[in-house]
């Protein structure tokens, strides 16, 4: 199951005030179906195509704390 945090769900209307348009499906999906995987500090990360995902693995729960383009 994915949970987006408060602040991840923030995060859209940030992007979008600097015209960076990104949905939930392409957030979950980059988790769900990474290009790359990585670990940062405490968390782990997921890339895929131009988006970049932290997030926490709590047993069958997935939180997305942030997520930000990358190129």
């Amino acid at each position: 199951m994915l949970y987006f945090t408060k602040y991840a769900e923030q995060k859209f209307d940030i992007l979008n005030k600097h015209k960076v348009f990104f949905t939930r499906e392409q957030v979950k999906d980059a988790v769900n179906a990474p290009d790359k995987i990585g670990k940062k500090g405490k968390f782990l990360t997921a890339r895929k195509e131009n988006i970049k995902v932290i997030y926490r693995k709590d047993g069958e729960i997935v939180k997305i704390i942030t997520f930000f383009p990358v190129k």
